[in-house]
């Protein structure tokens, strides 16, 4: 395939804000095949469907490409002329894009968005970190209510003052694949997929449920798996191991054999001195360590513990603040390096910067926009494959010097004041 020059192209920040919108349309459509490929090739389980399954998956993503947040936003907006340019006709009904959803078969989105990853790394747009691929995964539960239910809601008992109630929620686990920034460019990352947590079983379960889904379509996709203490277990460690991936994650148990053992030799063992994000840092490195036999393979264990001031604003007096992380991983001191492993463990938290945070306060994703688990997993599948247009737009078709002057927040807003603008001003002349 050969580099579109839109990889290095301007977005006209002059003349209509339309512009923008389009722009990230058609680059979509060149690079990705967004209309022709991805959407086109969907389906759903209505017997004689009147609107397309594609139309409908395009107004998600556009409508989550403008951080509307929810269906009636959207159909506020369904005046707009950029609709009938790009659908080639009206916009349907709100009620029957998210009935297509309920019935939308899921794995056509995974496939698209697996498609978007394929495009990237055929372009070698996806670095790797400190040469190694690394993926991110975590848990995260979208919403809570003690009215609504469905067959894929989670329960559980909350104690009041009133008495106990019974709320019912969803939670998902994520896998977010990261990369490296290039010169004067922001990395690019992807969401991979996700699994809902059913009832009656762990996250742990769910993410090994997801993992043995995304291997087989992304088997070179990632080499290390970051995780937090939840995932510091022997099916989780010894799944990858099996599959030739290894693992980095919290070490918190203090009941843990393998914590006891190392915590001896805290004591014992002079740290290293070093220096991490320009503070002054103590680590200890023990690989090798066999005192967790049910992993199939020695654990190394790393201990980081960072120095810092902090000046209180009220008194202005500085105090030395001390924070520390423990890792268990299977990477070996050849495979990374002390250094190395302890930038990975703190990469961690882009899960929850640049996943979570940004996809509920920015993109609306955790808003239910049918209460019915098929639809809440499609819709979010929408929002990965949105997100991962967008973000390869932004961070490899903006020219550097826009990235010094504009942040995505700038560009989201120009598009959501589009399709307001143009709504609003239709809305007018037609009164």
């Amino acid at each position: 395939m050969k580099k579109s020059p839109s990889w290095s192209g301007n977005v006209c920040a002059k003349g209509s804000n339309s512009a923008v919108l389009q722009r990230l349309v058609r680059y979509a459509d060149k690079l990705f095949q967004f209309t022709e490929q991805i959407v086109a090739a969907l389906t759903d389980r209505r017997l004689q469907p009147r609107v397309p399954t594609a139309l409908a998956v395009q107004v998600s993503v556009a409508m989550f490409w403008a951080r509307l947040g929810s269906l009636n936003a959207l159909e506020t907006v369904a005046g707009a002329r950029f609709w009938r340019r790009w659908l080639k006709q009206p916009l349907c009904s709100v009620d029957t894009i998210a009935n297509i959803h309920a019935a939308l078969d899921l794995d056509g989105l995974r496939q698209g968005i697996h498609h978007v990853y394929e495009r990237l790394k055929r372009n070698k747009a996806l670095p790797d970190l400190t040469g190694l691929a690394v993926a991110v995964l975590d848990g995260h539960e979208s919403h809570s209510s003690y009215r609504r239910c469905c067959p894929g809601c989670l329960q559980r008992t909350i104690h009041t003052r009133q008495g106990d109630r019974i709320q019912y929620y969803h939670r998902q686990v994520t896998l977010l694949l990261l990369s490296a920034s290039r010169p004067s460019r922001p990395p690019v990352r992807l969401l991979l997929g996700l699994e809902p947590q059913r009832p009656g079983e762990d996250e742990v379960t769910a993410a090994l449920r997801l993992l043995r889904r995304v291997l087989p379509r992304y088997p070179r996709a990632f080499d290390v798996v970051l995780a937090d203490g939840l995932y510091a277990t022997a099916p989780f460690f010894n799944f990858l191991l099996e599959r030739r991936k290894h693992a980095l994650v919290v070490l918190k148990d203090e009941r843990r054999n393998l914590y006891q053992d190392a915590s001896g030799l805290f004591d014992r063992v002079a740290p290293q001195a070093g220096e991490y994000r320009s503070r002054t840092c103590r680590w200890w490195d023990f690989p090798d360590r066999v005192s967790w036999p049910q992993v199939q393979a020695p654990v190394r264990v790393i201990r980081f513990l960072e120095s810092y001031t902090v000046r209180c604003q009220l008194s202005g007096e500085a105090r030395l603040e001390t924070s520390g992380w423990i890792w268990a991983t299977t990477l070996s001191p050849a495979q990374a390096t002390t250094t190395r492993a302890i930038a990975l463990g703190h990469q961690r938290w882009d899960v929850e910067n640049h996943g979570f945070n940004e996809l509920v306060n920015t993109w609306g994703a955790d808003h239910i926009f049918r209460h019915d688990p098929n639809a809440i997993e499609a819709f979010l599948l929408a929002a990965f494959l949105a997100y991962s247009l967008f973000h390869a737009f932004f961070a490899l078709n903006l020219k550097p010097q826009l990235h010094r002057h504009t942040t995505q927040t700038f560009w989201m807003q120009v598009i959501t004041g589009y399709l307001y603008g143009d709504a609003g001003k239709r809305r007018l002349n037609s009164s």
